[in-house]
């Protein structure tokens, strides 16, 4: 016997018929407090959906302050509308304080549906939560041997140039330079400067500046 897909669910049937007679209670309360028409039907899709916006909160976990106060204020309109037409207030003249609670609702209802809409949910609050790195041992490099001979001897004997065949006139050229740059300056000839005066490659003039030393 196969089973027939649709299934009365008794609860959901009882929700419909509570639902609607709230809806209607709120619509003959607006009506009687002075809104006519279109007006008339808007409070009660209002207040449930006030309800049903507070509820979802609720099942969040996120403000619950903030949305069992917007829960209970839907709820104590709701309730006060079904037990205000059961013959507790003369709708044909309805008091001051009546008109005045459902001019308000519009506002209050705005607000609450404004701070429920903007309160921090789930997924921003996640965004909010900084990642927590996880630091893992990971095998480090060996780090390189150094091979820089400089550092392996910290005072290295200083190479002298290679030796370099100096003619004997142009040792006695530099030797006049030499002088005269000493009678000038006072210091000893460097290679750098003798290798500009005499014109000659770095090599010789240090050459020339080791045998005139």
């Amino acid at each position: 016997m196969k089973r027939s897909p649709f299934r009365l669910d008794f609860v959901l049937v009882q929700a419909v018929i509570a639902g609607a007679l709230s809806f209607a209670h709120l619509h003959d309360i607006a009506h009687a407090a002075g809104q006519a028409g279109w007006k008339a039907w808007a409070y009660p899709i209002s207040v449930d959906l006030l309800l049903v916006a507070a509820w979802r909160r609720l099942r969040t976990g996120h403000t619950p302050r903030l949305a069992w106060s917007w829960f209970l204020v839907a709820l104590v309109a709701s309730l006060g509308a079904n037990v205000a037409t059961a013959g507790f207030l003369d709708l044909e003249h309805p008091p001051a304080w009546l008109r005045f609670l459902v001019a308000g609702w519009p506002a209050l209802a705005f607000l609450g549906g404004t701070l429920l809409a903007h309160a921090p949910g789930a997924d921003e609050q996640s965004k909010t939560v900084p990642a927590v790195e996880i630091e893992r041992d990971e095998p480090r490099d060996p780090q390189p041997m150094d091979t820089d001979p400089e550092r392996e001897n910290p005072n290295p004997v200083p190479q002298l140039p290679p030796a370099v065949a100096v003619p004997d006139a142009l040792l006695t050229q530099a030797r006049k330079i030499a002088d005269a740059h000493r009678a000038t300056t006072g210091d000893e000839i460097d290679a750098d400067t003798l290798s500009a005066r005499l014109r000659v490659p770095a090599p010789m003039a240090a050459a020339i500046a080791t045998q005139l030393a």
